[in-house]
Parts: C-alpha cells; structure tokens; sequence
C-alpha cells in the first residue's frame, strides 16, 4: 500500500535528519522510521515547470513506486524531489532513475537494478 507524507514537518524532518542521493534527475532523501510500511514525499518545484507538467512527473514518480513496491526494503520515510532534467523524461527513464537511486541507498531487496 502507498502511504503519502502529508505534513511540512514530516517532509523537513525527512530533509533535516536523513540521507541523500542524487542523479541527474532525481534526489532521494532516506530517514529509517519507526513503522512496518515505508511512506513515500514526492516534490516537484515550480521550477521544473508549470502545473500540467508537475502533475506529470509526480504521477509517473508514484506509477513507478507502486509497480515496485514489492521490492523495497520497508520502514523508511523516503522523499523523491524531481529535478529539471526530469521534465521531457518518460515513465521507463524516471523507473530506472528512482531504483538506481533506491539501490545506493542499499532499499531494494533485490540486487537486480534496471
């Protein structure tokens, strides 16, 4: 199941208190939490581009979560910022981006990376 961070505070705690990796396209902040699901934050800036494109990038971010969710490792606070580079990208490139990112961090339980 998708569980969302909803609150500032729980996104700036995520920011604050935990870990990042980045790509050209994607940063993704980790923070182990206290639960037995992961809760994902997807953000995406005024600065990638107007409201049709966010919209965009954040339903391709959560397709490519909920087909793989099967495949992370569980009890973590993970936020996914979207960077420019992401705007003219499709769902197959931004997938490989996030679980390359999600492999560093050591959160797929498989060692298969696409």
């Amino acid at each position: 199941m998708f569980v969302s961070l909803k609150k500032n505070y729980e996104f700036v705690n995520v920011y604050q208190n935990g870990n990042s990796i980045a790509n050209r396209q994607l940063v993704v902040y980790i923070l182990k939490n206290d639960r037995d699901s992961n809760r994902f934050g997807i953000s995406v800036s005024k600065k990638v581009g107007n409201s049709v494109v966010r919209h965009r990038i954040t339903r391709l971010i959560r397709e490519s979560i909920r087909l793989n969710l099967d495949r992370f490792e569980s009890g973590y606070d993970i936020v996914i910022v979207a960077r420019y580079s992401v705007k003219n990208e499709g769902f197959i490139s931004v997938e490989k981006s996030l679980l390359h990112l999600l492999g560093k961090h050591g959160l797929l339980l498989d060692k298969y990376n696409k």
